[in-house]
């Protein structure tokens, strides 16, 4: 019996302790993220609105991302039968909304949402989009990639000489190993190609350059191959073999926006500094290692009074490096002028 009521007389005293507590005195728990506090209730705070056409049509089905305050993470969500959109326990701050419907123009839209708030939007009216738009937005990276290729391979200055090389479409796809050996022996085979080998031969066997090559037929014959040889070796290792083991884009991206002098150094710069297949810009490993490379290959094939070892390769690589600027700045002011094939731009194209 003693022992029954010593086991219980701590039970006694905690339960009377719990019995004289006074109600709330337990602090109320933070509210979540995303959640505000309004006396002593909280609301979730949301971000919603209605998406619509140009004529005020209901658009159900369109997908709508948000990226919020303080996230690096999109959210995305897809517009009801209504064409009505919601996103709860959205953080307060800068918000982005993104919303994409097939067959739609995409459109962006941002704004603030306040700590205090829950916010409806307007309706978001999105245009239709051009038949080109649907047909692009249908297409896997790889065959907008091909398609993009396909138009410049269409480029010709003055409707003869290829202008192969270069993107009228500043957020082009990046294209795969097989395109890049497709585009470089496309630019290599070009009967265009030959004819200007020719030209240059003929100006080399006048001035008599490379005398070694020697006079009269056989000498214009071994410059004439000489060149296109250069071409060749030049084309696939700087167009194909190197961006492909680099990952870097062969062409040259025209800007066509800014002051005279940003564009001027943008088109100087990319003799050394390339576009990867990531859509960043770094070191032109490709472009400047396949001016070296064709240099020195050259060594063996020209006549042995002409060469000079390490010094006629050093002097090669650096004409080829100083040869991609010059080009590089006649694309970006004159030869859209002179090129024929140029696709115009549709409204979404952006540059920098």
């Amino acid at each position: 019996m003693v022992l029954t009521l010593l086991c219980c007389f701590p039970v006694c005293l905690i339960s009377s302790a719990g019995a004289q507590q006074t109600p709330g005195t337990i602090p109320d728990a933070p509210a979540p993220a995303g959640m505000q506090v309004q006396g002593d209730a909280t609301a979730v705070r949301t971000l919603s609105g209605v998406v619509t056409d140009v004529d005020g049509a209901l658009v159900p089905g369109a997908t709508v991302t948000l990226l919020e305050a303080g996230s690096t993470k999109r959210r995305s969500t897809v517009a009801d039968g209504n064409g009505h959109f919601s996103f709860s326990n959205v953080a307060a701050g800068p918000y982005l909304l993104t919303i994409i419907a097939k067959g739609m123009q995409p459109t962006t839209q941002k704004g603030t949402l306040n700590a205090d708030e829950s916010l409806e939007l307007p309706p978001i009216a999105l245009g239709a989009a051009t038949s080109e738009e649907v047909e692009v937005s249908s297409l896997t990276q790889v065959e907008i990639a091909e398609m993009q290729m396909k138009q410049e391979e269409k480029q010709r200055l003055v409707g003869l000489v290829p202008n192969f090389y270069v993107s009228y479409v500043w957020k082009a796809a990046p294209m795969t190993p097989k395109q890049k050996f497709k585009l470089a022996a496309r630019s290599i085979i070009d009967p265009a190609t030959f004819v200007i080998a020719a030209g240059f031969a003929g100006l080399e066997q006048s001035s008599d350059e490379y005398s070694g090559f020697g006079p009269g037929w056989e000498g214009y014959g071994k410059r004439y191959g000489a060149l296109l040889a250069d071409g060749a070796i030049g084309g696939m290792l700087g167009g194909a073999v190197f961006p492909v083991l680099f990952h870097q884009d062969p062409r040259y991206f025209y800007m066509g926006k800014g002051t005279v002098w940003h564009r001027a150094l943008y088109a100087i710069s990319t003799s050394v500094i390339s576009r990867g297949d990531n859509g960043k810009r770094q070191p032109a490993y490709a472009s400047v290692l396949g001016d070296f490379a064709s240099g020195a290959i050259s060594n063996l094939y020209y006549p042995a009074a002409n060469r000079n070892g390490a010094g006629l390769t050093i002097e090669n690589g650096f004409l080829g490096i100083a040869s991609d600027a010059a080009t590089n700045l006649l694309q970006e002011f004159l030869l859209k002028k002179l090129s024929t094939g140029v696709k115009k731009p549709t409204t979404t194209q952006t540059t920098p």
